[in-house]
Protein backbone atom coordinates (compact mmCIF):
# COMPACT_ATOMS: atom_id res chain seq x y z
CA UNK A 1 0.00 0.00 0.00
CA UNK A 2 2.93 2.35 0.61
CA UNK A 3 3.81 2.55 -3.09
CA UNK A 4 0.16 3.13 -4.06
CA UNK A 5 -0.30 5.90 -1.50
CA UNK A 6 3.00 7.57 -2.50
CA UNK A 7 1.98 7.57 -6.15
CA UNK A 8 -1.47 8.96 -5.34
CA UNK A 9 0.14 11.66 -3.19
CA UNK A 10 2.35 12.79 -6.07
CA UNK A 11 -0.63 12.82 -8.43
CA UNK A 12 -2.54 14.98 -5.95
CA UNK A 13 0.37 17.43 -5.70
CA UNK A 14 0.67 17.73 -9.49
CA UNK A 15 -3.05 18.44 -9.86
CA UNK A 16 -2.93 20.94 -7.00
CA UNK A 17 0.10 22.60 -8.57
CA UNK A 18 -1.72 22.96 -11.87
CA UNK A 19 -4.87 24.27 -10.14
CA UNK A 20 -2.90 26.86 -8.18
CA UNK A 21 -1.01 28.01 -11.28
CA UNK A 22 -4.29 28.34 -13.18
CA UNK A 23 -5.87 30.38 -10.39
CA UNK A 24 -2.98 32.65 -9.34
CA UNK A 25 -1.91 35.26 -11.94
CA UNK A 26 1.44 35.84 -10.18
CA UNK A 27 2.51 32.24 -10.85
CA UNK A 28 1.35 32.63 -14.46
CA UNK A 29 3.49 35.73 -14.87
CA UNK A 30 6.46 33.90 -13.34
CA UNK A 31 5.87 30.91 -15.66
CA UNK A 32 6.41 28.57 -12.72
CA UNK A 33 5.80 24.93 -13.72
CA UNK A 34 3.00 23.10 -11.93
CA UNK A 35 5.52 20.47 -10.80
CA UNK A 36 7.52 23.07 -8.85
CA UNK A 37 4.38 24.58 -7.30
CA UNK A 38 3.07 21.14 -6.38
CA UNK A 39 6.45 20.18 -4.94
CA UNK A 40 6.52 23.29 -2.77
CA UNK A 41 3.00 22.49 -1.54
CA UNK A 42 4.17 19.00 -0.65
CA UNK A 43 7.27 20.34 1.06
CA UNK A 44 5.19 22.71 3.19
CA UNK A 45 2.67 19.98 4.02
CA UNK A 46 5.29 17.43 5.09
CA UNK A 47 7.16 19.89 7.30
CA UNK A 48 3.98 21.32 8.83
CA UNK A 49 1.58 18.41 9.17
CA UNK A 50 3.62 15.37 8.14
CA UNK A 51 4.05 14.02 11.67
CA UNK A 52 0.28 13.93 12.20
CA UNK A 53 -0.44 11.77 9.13
CA UNK A 54 0.65 8.39 7.86
CA UNK A 55 4.21 8.50 6.47
CA UNK A 56 3.10 6.06 3.76
CA UNK A 57 1.98 9.05 1.71
CA UNK A 58 5.53 10.29 1.22
CA UNK A 59 7.72 7.42 2.36
CA UNK A 60 9.17 6.63 -1.06
CA UNK A 61 9.19 10.07 -2.66
CA UNK A 62 12.94 10.53 -2.20
CA UNK A 63 13.62 7.29 -4.13
CA UNK A 64 11.43 8.14 -7.15
CA UNK A 65 13.62 10.83 -8.82
CA UNK A 66 16.63 8.51 -9.03
CA UNK A 67 14.57 6.03 -11.08
CA UNK A 68 12.69 8.49 -13.28
CA UNK A 69 15.80 10.36 -14.44
CA UNK A 70 16.87 7.23 -16.30
CA UNK A 71 13.63 7.39 -18.31
CA UNK A 72 14.03 11.13 -18.96
CA UNK A 73 17.54 10.73 -20.37
CA UNK A 74 16.75 7.54 -22.28
CA UNK A 75 13.87 9.33 -24.05
CA UNK A 76 15.84 12.36 -25.21
CA UNK A 77 16.71 11.18 -28.74
CA UNK A 78 14.52 8.09 -29.30
CA UNK A 79 12.21 8.55 -32.27
CA UNK A 80 13.98 11.69 -33.46
CA UNK A 81 15.61 11.82 -36.86
CA UNK A 82 19.31 12.23 -36.19
CA UNK A 83 20.81 14.75 -38.63
CA UNK A 84 24.23 14.40 -40.18
CA UNK A 85 27.02 15.38 -37.80
CA UNK A 86 28.36 17.84 -40.38
CA UNK A 87 25.02 19.70 -40.48
CA UNK A 88 24.78 19.72 -36.69
CA UNK A 89 28.31 21.07 -36.33
CA UNK A 90 27.91 23.81 -38.94
CA UNK A 91 24.91 25.39 -37.21
CA UNK A 92 25.51 24.45 -33.58
CA UNK A 93 29.28 24.98 -33.17
CA UNK A 94 28.99 28.56 -31.80
CA UNK A 95 26.00 27.53 -29.66
CA UNK A 96 27.91 24.53 -28.32
CA UNK A 97 30.94 26.70 -27.59
CA UNK A 98 28.83 29.16 -25.62
CA UNK A 99 26.94 26.43 -23.74
CA UNK A 100 30.19 24.68 -22.84
CA UNK A 101 31.73 27.92 -21.59
CA UNK A 102 28.75 28.54 -19.32
CA UNK A 103 28.76 24.98 -17.96
CA UNK A 104 32.51 24.69 -17.36
CA UNK A 105 32.44 28.20 -15.90
CA UNK A 106 30.03 26.97 -13.24
CA UNK A 107 32.71 24.54 -12.09
CA UNK A 108 35.34 27.27 -12.16
CA UNK A 109 33.16 29.64 -10.13
CA UNK A 110 31.74 27.01 -7.77
CA UNK A 111 35.02 25.26 -6.97
CA UNK A 112 36.87 28.56 -6.56
CA UNK A 113 34.23 29.89 -4.17
CA UNK A 114 34.24 26.63 -2.23
CA UNK A 115 38.02 26.44 -2.00
CA UNK A 116 38.57 30.08 -1.04
CA UNK A 117 35.54 30.79 1.16
CA UNK A 118 33.00 28.05 1.79
CA UNK A 119 35.31 25.26 2.94
CA UNK A 120 37.69 27.30 5.14
CA UNK A 121 35.00 29.59 6.60
CA UNK A 122 31.87 27.41 6.78
CA UNK A 123 33.59 24.00 6.86
CA UNK A 124 31.31 22.55 4.18
CA UNK A 125 32.05 19.22 2.51
CA UNK A 126 34.70 18.99 -0.16
CA UNK A 127 32.17 18.40 -2.94
CA UNK A 128 30.09 21.48 -2.12
CA UNK A 129 31.42 23.51 -5.06
CA UNK A 130 30.19 20.95 -7.60
CA UNK A 131 26.59 21.58 -6.51
CA UNK A 132 26.50 24.72 -8.68
CA UNK A 133 26.76 22.86 -12.00
CA UNK A 134 24.90 19.79 -10.73
CA UNK A 135 21.94 21.86 -9.49
CA UNK A 136 21.92 24.69 -12.05
CA UNK A 137 23.06 23.16 -15.34
CA UNK A 138 21.94 19.67 -14.38
CA UNK A 139 18.73 20.33 -12.49
CA UNK A 140 16.60 18.06 -10.34
CA UNK A 141 17.08 15.08 -12.63
CA UNK A 142 20.86 15.19 -12.48
CA UNK A 143 20.82 15.49 -8.69
CA UNK A 144 18.51 12.49 -8.53
CA UNK A 145 20.70 10.52 -10.91
CA UNK A 146 23.74 11.16 -8.71
CA UNK A 147 21.98 9.85 -5.58
CA UNK A 148 24.05 6.68 -5.57
CA UNK A 149 27.24 8.73 -5.86
CA UNK A 150 26.25 10.88 -2.88
CA UNK A 151 25.48 7.74 -0.89
CA UNK A 152 28.70 5.95 -1.92
CA UNK A 153 30.75 8.81 -0.52
CA UNK A 154 28.65 9.14 2.66
CA UNK A 155 27.38 12.57 1.66
CA UNK A 156 23.65 12.01 1.34
CA UNK A 157 23.07 15.57 2.53
CA UNK A 158 24.51 16.66 -0.82
CA UNK A 159 21.42 15.29 -2.55
CA UNK A 160 19.08 17.55 -0.56
CA UNK A 161 21.37 20.54 -1.05
CA UNK A 162 21.48 19.74 -4.76
CA UNK A 163 17.68 19.65 -4.99
CA UNK A 164 17.61 23.03 -3.22
CA UNK A 165 20.09 24.45 -5.73
CA UNK A 166 18.03 23.05 -8.61
CA UNK A 167 14.81 24.56 -7.28
CA UNK A 168 16.45 27.95 -6.73
CA UNK A 169 18.00 27.81 -10.18
CA UNK A 170 14.73 26.99 -11.92
CA UNK A 171 12.82 29.80 -10.19
CA UNK A 172 15.62 32.36 -10.64
CA UNK A 173 16.13 31.27 -14.23
CA UNK A 174 12.56 32.18 -15.09
CA UNK A 175 12.36 35.37 -13.00
CA UNK A 176 15.75 36.80 -13.99
CA UNK A 177 15.32 35.52 -17.54
CA UNK A 178 12.13 37.54 -17.95
CA UNK A 179 13.88 40.59 -16.47
CA UNK A 180 16.66 40.20 -19.05
CA UNK A 181 14.07 39.91 -21.81
CA UNK A 182 12.45 43.18 -20.67
CA UNK A 183 15.90 44.79 -20.73
CA UNK A 184 16.46 43.45 -24.26
CA UNK A 185 13.16 44.96 -25.41
CA UNK A 186 14.07 48.37 -24.00
CA UNK A 187 17.56 48.22 -25.60
CA UNK A 188 16.21 47.08 -28.94
CA UNK A 189 18.07 43.75 -28.93
CA UNK A 190 14.88 41.86 -29.82
CA UNK A 191 11.68 42.85 -31.58
CA UNK A 192 9.55 39.72 -31.79
CA UNK A 193 8.81 39.35 -28.09
CA UNK A 194 5.50 37.80 -27.08
CA UNK A 195 4.87 39.38 -23.70
CA UNK A 196 2.41 38.27 -21.03
CA UNK A 197 -0.06 40.99 -22.07
CA UNK A 198 -0.13 39.54 -25.60
CA UNK A 199 -1.31 36.12 -24.40
CA UNK A 200 -4.96 35.12 -24.22
CA UNK A 201 -6.46 33.74 -21.02
CA UNK A 202 -6.02 30.12 -22.10
CA UNK A 203 -2.32 30.61 -22.80
CA UNK A 204 -1.78 32.40 -19.50
CA UNK A 205 -3.36 29.53 -17.61
CA UNK A 206 -1.50 26.94 -19.63
CA UNK A 207 -4.64 25.28 -21.01
CA UNK A 208 -5.40 24.52 -24.66
CA UNK A 209 -8.94 25.49 -25.70
CA UNK A 210 -11.06 22.57 -26.89
CA UNK A 211 -10.86 23.55 -30.56
CA UNK A 212 -7.06 23.87 -30.55
CA UNK A 213 -5.90 20.83 -28.60
CA UNK A 214 -2.90 19.30 -30.42
CA UNK A 215 -2.29 15.55 -30.64
CA UNK A 216 0.07 14.07 -28.04
CA UNK A 217 1.59 11.67 -30.58
CA UNK A 218 0.80 9.11 -33.24
CA UNK A 219 -0.17 5.50 -32.74
CA UNK A 220 2.30 3.36 -34.66
CA UNK A 221 0.96 -0.15 -33.90
CA UNK A 222 -2.52 -1.69 -33.83
CA UNK A 223 -3.95 -1.93 -30.34
CA UNK A 224 -5.12 -5.51 -30.87
CA UNK A 225 -1.44 -6.54 -30.97
CA UNK A 226 -0.05 -4.19 -28.32
CA UNK A 227 -1.14 -0.83 -26.97
CA UNK A 228 0.85 1.91 -28.68
CA UNK A 229 1.66 3.72 -25.46
CA UNK A 230 2.70 0.47 -23.80
CA UNK A 231 4.94 -0.29 -26.79
CA UNK A 232 6.69 3.07 -26.44
CA UNK A 233 7.17 2.51 -22.70
CA UNK A 234 8.83 -0.80 -23.59
CA UNK A 235 11.09 0.93 -26.14
CA UNK A 236 12.30 3.35 -23.49
CA UNK A 237 12.86 0.37 -21.22
CA UNK A 238 15.11 -1.18 -23.87
CA UNK A 239 17.20 2.01 -23.94
CA UNK A 240 17.51 1.86 -20.15
CA UNK A 241 18.52 -1.81 -20.47
CA UNK A 242 21.30 -0.88 -22.90
CA UNK A 243 22.42 1.79 -20.43
CA UNK A 244 22.41 -0.79 -17.65
CA UNK A 245 24.55 -3.08 -19.81
CA UNK A 246 27.04 -0.25 -20.34
CA UNK A 247 27.09 0.27 -16.56
CA UNK A 248 27.98 -3.40 -16.06
CA UNK A 249 30.77 -3.05 -18.62
CA UNK A 250 32.21 -0.14 -16.65
CA UNK A 251 32.16 -2.25 -13.49
CA UNK A 252 34.02 -5.03 -15.31
CA UNK A 253 36.58 -2.56 -16.61
CA UNK A 254 37.01 -1.26 -13.07
CA UNK A 255 38.20 -4.74 -12.03
CA UNK A 256 41.11 -4.76 -14.50
CA UNK A 257 42.30 -1.15 -14.51
CA UNK A 258 45.44 -0.16 -12.55
CA UNK A 259 45.02 0.55 -8.84
CA UNK A 260 45.63 4.26 -9.38
CA UNK A 261 42.64 4.51 -11.70
CA UNK A 262 40.50 2.35 -9.41
CA UNK A 263 41.31 4.60 -6.47
CA UNK A 264 39.64 7.50 -8.26
CA UNK A 265 36.34 5.60 -7.83
CA UNK A 266 35.02 7.14 -11.04
CA UNK A 267 34.04 3.95 -12.87
CA UNK A 268 32.34 2.26 -9.93
CA UNK A 269 30.53 5.46 -8.95
CA UNK A 270 29.47 6.39 -12.48
CA UNK A 271 25.66 6.83 -12.44
CA UNK A 272 23.24 5.08 -14.76
CA UNK A 273 21.33 8.00 -16.30
CA UNK A 274 23.96 9.37 -18.77
CA UNK A 275 24.48 5.80 -19.97
CA UNK A 276 20.72 5.60 -20.62
CA UNK A 277 21.10 8.63 -22.91
CA UNK A 278 23.78 6.74 -24.83
CA UNK A 279 21.49 3.70 -24.78
CA UNK A 280 18.75 5.77 -26.41
CA UNK A 281 21.11 6.95 -29.14
CA UNK A 282 22.31 3.37 -29.78
CA UNK A 283 18.73 2.09 -29.92
CA UNK A 284 17.69 4.84 -32.35
CA UNK A 285 20.64 4.01 -34.59
CA UNK A 286 19.73 0.31 -34.53
CA UNK A 287 16.07 1.02 -35.34
CA UNK A 288 17.12 3.22 -38.25
CA UNK A 289 19.60 0.63 -39.53
CA UNK A 290 16.95 -2.12 -39.69
CA UNK A 291 14.27 0.29 -41.01
CA UNK A 292 12.03 -0.02 -37.93
CA UNK A 293 12.34 3.60 -36.81
CA UNK A 294 8.84 4.31 -38.20
CA UNK A 295 7.41 2.19 -35.37
CA UNK A 296 8.57 4.74 -32.80
CA UNK A 297 6.83 8.11 -32.60
CA UNK A 298 8.89 10.91 -31.12
CA UNK A 299 5.74 12.66 -29.88
CA UNK A 300 4.75 9.76 -27.65
CA UNK A 301 8.33 9.36 -26.44
CA UNK A 302 8.45 13.06 -25.56
CA UNK A 303 5.19 12.81 -23.61
CA UNK A 304 6.55 9.88 -21.59
CA UNK A 305 9.80 11.71 -20.90
CA UNK A 306 7.94 14.90 -20.00
CA UNK A 307 5.58 13.07 -17.65
CA UNK A 308 8.55 11.41 -15.95
CA UNK A 309 10.21 14.79 -15.50
CA UNK A 310 7.06 16.29 -13.94
CA UNK A 311 6.79 13.47 -11.41
CA UNK A 312 10.54 13.67 -10.80
CA UNK A 313 10.47 17.39 -10.01
CA UNK A 314 7.43 17.28 -7.74
CA UNK A 315 8.90 14.35 -5.78
CA UNK A 316 12.36 15.96 -5.58
CA UNK A 317 11.11 19.33 -4.34
CA UNK A 318 8.64 17.84 -1.86
CA UNK A 319 11.27 15.56 -0.31
CA UNK A 320 13.93 18.23 0.37
CA UNK A 321 15.22 18.06 3.95
CA UNK A 322 14.72 21.58 5.28
CA UNK A 323 16.90 20.89 8.32
CA UNK A 324 19.89 20.40 6.00
CA UNK A 325 19.00 23.55 4.08
CA UNK A 326 18.73 25.53 7.32
CA UNK A 327 22.18 24.35 8.37
CA UNK A 328 23.83 25.35 5.08
CA UNK A 329 21.63 28.30 4.09
CA UNK A 330 24.42 30.90 3.93
CA UNK A 331 26.96 28.92 1.85
CA UNK A 332 24.05 27.85 -0.39
CA UNK A 333 23.00 31.47 -0.81
CA UNK A 334 26.55 32.52 -1.72
CA UNK A 335 26.77 29.70 -4.27
CA UNK A 336 23.42 30.68 -5.80
CA UNK A 337 24.45 34.34 -6.05
CA UNK A 338 27.81 33.51 -7.62
CA UNK A 339 26.30 31.08 -10.12
CA UNK A 340 23.52 33.48 -11.11
CA UNK A 341 26.00 36.31 -11.58
CA UNK A 342 28.13 34.12 -13.86
CA UNK A 343 25.15 33.15 -16.02
CA UNK A 344 23.95 36.77 -16.31
CA UNK A 345 27.51 37.78 -17.27
CA UNK A 346 27.38 35.13 -19.96
CA UNK A 347 24.22 36.56 -21.54
CA UNK A 348 25.26 40.21 -21.40
CA UNK A 349 28.99 39.94 -22.14
CA UNK A 350 29.93 36.60 -23.74
CA UNK A 351 26.88 35.94 -25.94
CA UNK A 352 27.03 39.17 -28.02
CA UNK A 353 30.71 38.51 -28.80
CA UNK A 354 30.46 34.81 -29.56
CA UNK A 355 27.05 34.51 -31.22
CA UNK A 356 26.89 36.69 -34.32
CA UNK A 357 23.33 35.92 -35.47
CA UNK A 358 20.38 36.40 -33.06
CA UNK A 359 22.77 36.59 -30.12
CA UNK A 360 20.21 37.48 -27.47
CA UNK A 361 17.66 34.85 -28.51
CA UNK A 362 20.35 32.17 -28.44
CA UNK A 363 21.93 33.55 -25.29
CA UNK A 364 18.70 33.65 -23.29
CA UNK A 365 17.93 30.05 -24.26
CA UNK A 366 21.31 28.98 -22.86
CA UNK A 367 20.70 31.10 -19.77
CA UNK A 368 17.47 29.22 -19.10
CA UNK A 369 19.13 25.84 -19.49
CA UNK A 370 22.16 26.79 -17.41
CA UNK A 371 19.88 27.92 -14.56
CA UNK A 372 17.30 25.16 -14.69
CA UNK A 373 16.44 22.66 -17.39
CA UNK A 374 16.15 22.61 -21.17
CA UNK A 375 12.43 23.37 -20.88
CA UNK A 376 13.24 26.65 -19.10
CA UNK A 377 15.53 27.65 -21.95
CA UNK A 378 12.86 26.82 -24.51
CA UNK A 379 10.26 28.80 -22.55
CA UNK A 380 12.46 31.93 -22.57
CA UNK A 381 13.30 31.38 -26.23
CA UNK A 382 9.63 31.08 -27.14
CA UNK A 383 9.04 34.43 -25.42
CA UNK A 384 11.64 36.30 -27.49
CA UNK A 385 11.17 34.34 -30.73
CA UNK A 386 7.60 32.98 -30.69
CA UNK A 387 7.41 32.29 -34.42
CA UNK A 388 10.96 30.89 -34.82
CA UNK A 389 12.01 33.68 -37.14
CA UNK A 390 15.67 33.30 -36.13
CA UNK A 391 18.05 30.33 -36.15
CA UNK A 392 17.99 30.21 -32.34
CA UNK A 393 15.62 27.25 -31.91
CA UNK A 394 17.38 25.10 -34.49
CA UNK A 395 20.86 25.95 -33.17
CA UNK A 396 19.78 25.33 -29.58
CA UNK A 397 18.21 21.98 -30.49
CA UNK A 398 21.18 20.75 -32.54
CA UNK A 399 23.59 21.80 -29.81
CA UNK A 400 21.86 19.45 -27.34
CA UNK A 401 23.06 16.43 -29.33
CA UNK A 402 26.67 17.35 -28.58
CA UNK A 403 26.25 19.11 -25.22
CA UNK A 404 24.04 16.75 -23.22
CA UNK A 405 26.39 13.74 -23.31
CA UNK A 406 29.10 15.86 -21.67
CA UNK A 407 27.62 18.44 -19.29
CA UNK A 408 24.39 18.96 -17.36
CA UNK A 409 24.18 15.33 -16.36
CA UNK A 410 26.57 13.94 -18.97
CA UNK A 411 29.92 12.23 -18.64
CA UNK A 412 31.85 15.07 -17.02
CA UNK A 413 29.08 15.92 -14.55
CA UNK A 414 29.12 12.28 -13.48
CA UNK A 415 32.91 12.20 -13.14
CA UNK A 416 33.51 15.55 -11.47
CA UNK A 417 31.87 14.81 -8.11
CA UNK A 418 33.87 11.61 -7.42
CA UNK A 419 37.06 13.34 -8.58
CA UNK A 420 36.52 16.32 -6.29
CA UNK A 421 35.76 14.11 -3.29
CA UNK A 422 38.75 11.81 -3.87
CA UNK A 423 41.30 14.27 -5.30
CA UNK A 424 40.20 17.67 -3.97
CA UNK A 425 39.00 20.93 -5.51
CA UNK A 426 42.22 22.14 -7.09
CA UNK A 427 42.82 19.39 -9.70
CA UNK A 428 39.22 19.55 -10.96
CA UNK A 429 39.30 23.36 -10.93
CA UNK A 430 42.48 23.32 -13.04
CA UNK A 431 40.88 20.89 -15.49
CA UNK A 432 37.83 23.16 -15.75
CA UNK A 433 39.97 26.24 -16.34
CA UNK A 434 41.95 24.36 -18.98
CA UNK A 435 38.84 23.24 -20.85
CA UNK A 436 37.39 26.76 -20.70
CA UNK A 437 40.63 28.09 -22.16
CA UNK A 438 40.46 25.47 -24.93
CA UNK A 439 36.90 26.53 -25.86
CA UNK A 440 37.96 30.20 -25.86
CA UNK A 441 40.86 29.37 -28.20
CA UNK A 442 38.49 27.40 -30.41
CA UNK A 443 36.19 30.42 -30.60
CA UNK A 444 39.05 32.82 -31.32
CA UNK A 445 40.68 30.79 -34.09
CA UNK A 446 37.76 28.85 -35.59
CA UNK A 447 34.53 30.75 -34.95
CA UNK A 448 35.37 34.41 -34.57
CA UNK A 449 34.99 35.24 -38.24
CA UNK A 450 32.05 32.96 -38.96
CA UNK A 451 28.67 34.49 -39.72
CA UNK A 452 26.71 32.26 -37.36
Amino acid sequence: MTAVMSFCGLCLLLVLGKAVRTAVPLFQRLYLPASVIGGLIGLAWINTFGKNFSPDWHASWNAIPGFLINIVFAALFIGAALPRLRDVWHLAAPQLCYGQLLAWGQYVVGLALAGLVLIPVFHVDRGFGTLLEIGFEGGHGTVAGLSSVFDNFNWSVGRDLGFTMATAGMVLGIVIGMALINLAVRRGWVRNVRQFADQDRYERRGIYPRHAQPPAGKQTVFSDSIDSLGFHVAVIGLAVLIGYGLKEVLLLINQIVPDGVRDLQVLESFPLFPLCLIGGLILQKLLTAVHLDALVDHGQIQRLGGASLDFLVVAAVASIRLDFVATYWLPLLLLVIAGTAWNVFGVLFIAPRLLKNAWFERGIAEFGQSMGVTATGLLLLRTVDPENRTVAAQAFGYKQLLHEPIMGGGIWTSMALPLVITQGNLPVWLISVGVMAAWLLFWFFALRHREA
